[in-house]
Formats: C-alpha cells, sequence, structure tokens
C-alpha cells in the first residue's frame, strides 16, 4: 500500500511537508500506561516497519513515552529515516519515578527536552515540535508565552523546523500564534468529546492542521450503543467508524490512532477507508450532544 491509497489522502502543513492524514501514534509502543519497555520490543519495531510500508509518512512520539522508551524503538526500527518520513513529537512534560507526567516548561526544561529528542531520535532538526501545555483531558488557563517563546527560539537557532501546541484553549492557540507561526494544534478530540467543534473549523480556514489525540476513546475505549449500531449497519467495527467519522469531519483533520498489534494497525487503515452516507453521519453526530 502506498500513501496514495491510504484514507484521507493527504494534508500540507503551512510551509512544510505533506503529511498523510492517516498518521500512526507511537505512544503504545511503551510498556503499560505508557511506562517502562514493552513486553515484546521485535513485536513492536515490527509494528513501526510496518506503518512505514503501508505508506503511512506521520508519526507521533514523544520522548516522555516510556520515558525515552518509544523514541529509542523508532531509531531502532526505522532509522535512518525515508526522507518522507516525519516523525512529530512533543515537550512540556516528564515522566516521575511513580509514572505521573509533571509539568516540564521551563526555558532550562523545554531546551534539554528538545535536545533529548534529537539525541534519542538521531536528528539533526525535529520536523514538529508540540508544546504541550494542559493536562491529559483538556487545557489549562493560563499564558503559554514563556515556554513557547523558549520553542520559537530553538526554532531560530535551527534545530526546530515548524511549531505546534497540545491541550489548549483557542485563546492559547491565538497567544502562541502572536509569537510565531503554527503547523498543528493537537487536542483531545473524538466522535464523544467534540468541544473543539469551532476551533477546528477556524484553524480549517488557516490552514492548520487538527491532531485529535485519543481519537479512539483514550485509556478507556469509546462506548456508545448508536456507534455499535452504525457500525453492525455498516459491516464494520465500532473503531473504525469512529476513524471514518474524525477523517469525514474536516480536510484539516490528521488521524494518530496508536496501537502496538499488527492486526489492530491493519484494522485501523482498514476502518478509516469507510465512507460513511449522510444518515449515518447524522446518528453519530447526536453521539456528543
Amino acid at each position: 500500500m502506498t500513501s496514495t491509497t491510504l484514507p484521507g489522502g493527504t494534508f500540507t502543513l503551512a510551509g512544510g511537508p505533506t503529511l498523510t492524514r492517516m498518521g500512526y501514534g507511537a505512544m503504545q509502543l511503551a510498556g503499560p500506561h505508557v511506562f517502562g519497555p514493552p513486553a515484546d520490543r521485535p513485536g513492536a519495531v515490527a509494528v513501526l516497519r510496518t506503518v512505514a510500508d503501508l505508506g503511512i509518512n506521520h508519526i507521533d512520539t514523544s520522548d516522555f513515552y516510556g520515558p525515552f522508551v518509544t523514541n529509542e524503538i523508532i531509531r531502532e526500527a526505522l532509522h535512518p529515516y525515508p526522507d518522507d518520513l516525519h516523525l512529530v513529537t512533543k515537550v512540556g512534560s516528564l515522566r516521575d519515578a511513580e509514572g505521573n507526567w509533571p509539568p516540564a516548561r521551563s526555558r532550562d526544561q523545554l531546551r534539554q527536552a528538545v535536545h533529548d529528542n534529537l539525541s534519542r531520535l538521531g536528528l539533526d532538526a525535529l520536523e514538529v515540535v508540540n508544546l504541550r501545555v494542559g493536562a491529559v483531558d483538556g487545557p489549562s488557563a493560563g499564558s503559554i508565552a514563556e515556554p513557547f517563546t523558549t520553542l520559537a527560539e530553538l526554532q531560530q537557532e535551527g534545530l526546530i523546523r515548524h511549531l505546534g501546541v497540545s491541550t489548549v484553549s483557542a485563546e492559547q492557540v491565538a497567544e502562541a500564534q502572536s509569537i510565531a507561526p503554527i503547523v498543528t494544534v493537537q487536542n483531545m478530540y473524538n466522535i464523544a468529546h467534540r468541544q473543539d467543534g469551532a476551533l477546528i473549523d477556524s484553524l480549517a480556514d488557516q490552514g492548520i492542521a487538527y491532531v485529535p489525540y485519543f481519537p479512539l476513546g483514550g485509556f478507556t475505549p469509546l462506548q456508545s450503543e448508536v456507534l455499535s449500531a452504525v457500525a453492525q449497519r455498516l459491516e464494520s467495527s465500532p473503531m473504525g467508524v469512529a476513524l471514518a467519522w474524525l477523517l469525514q469531519r474536516s480536510p484539516n483533520i490528521l488521524l494518530i490512532p496508536g496501537t502496538s498489534s499488527l492486526a489492530h494497525l491493519h484494522d485501523n487503515v482498514a476502518g478509516a477507508a469507510l465512507e460513511l452516507p449522510a444518515d449515518a453521519i447524522e446518528q453519530l453526530d447526536s453521539i456528543g450532544e
């Protein structure tokens, strides 16, 4: 399979590379709860190599997955990277010994995080770096000017090509844009959690990608009688329908479903290719109301 046959086609970042809208989130390649090594490291390597073989050229990662583990596996599996493979990472958090996710947005912490991502991925410059701001379940209020300015400085130094933000409000997006251009916004969004509808439409008008994390519900999979009924009628899986709904929601939405299973990887790609009829979309839209 090549990228031209992947669901949703491609999206070109503003002033940047062209990404397959069907991407891959590498978070689940680490151990349980995204902490420690995986039980099957060769299997994780095989998943990544299959991602590339399928033509997916957009892999989302972070050095705090594991921590360190996911980036090390990506390097083992795919380095030296093909010219058209694009790694998107994020900074702004750490993992402590208990597996918590404390914020890490001081100037020194962000600079160290960028250098750590470069080192473990084996890169001279990071394609896209998202500044993670809020908690995993949504944005936190407050200015992001200081940490985002630090990333803008690293961009000027040539260590980052493009900038993005994650777990942010519309106001924080605008604040970031007043400092430097952004090419991506990565927030939680799926068929049951649709609070960012207006933001998605605004970003689409600006040619900025919106990358929903937890497209399938996150650590607790989506549960919906409506979703299950639509999937049964269309002879698909609920997760496939949920991915297809996202791709059809807006052309600037890029998917990064994660899995450590080759079977689930193929299921995700096949499911996202489903063309939802109008009556199914109308039913599915009612889930988040």
